[in-house]
């Protein structure tokens, strides 16, 4: 299953923040940040961390795409 957090880079970027600044609201690592830019999958705990941070849903920062058949 491949997902997509292009949602998220749009929304920090509506915010006027930094993936830096992410972090630090968030408390995750860089490793997560790179993770997350290489659209690899992160634990349901560090999507919680983000969503909190930035006072947004899920469905705001990431989407699941479909399969190729």
């Amino acid at each position: 299953m491949s997902v997509s957090y292009k949602k998220l880079w749009k929304l920090l970027i509506d915010k006027d923040l930094k993936k830096k600044d992410l972090e630090q609201l968030a408390g995750i690592s860089n490793y997560t940040i790179s993770k997350m830019n290489r659209g690899d999958n992160i634990n349901t705990d560090t999507i919680v961390k983000v969503c909190r941070a930035l006072e947004c849903n899920v469905e705001d920062i990431m989407e699941v795409l479909p399969e190729d058949v």
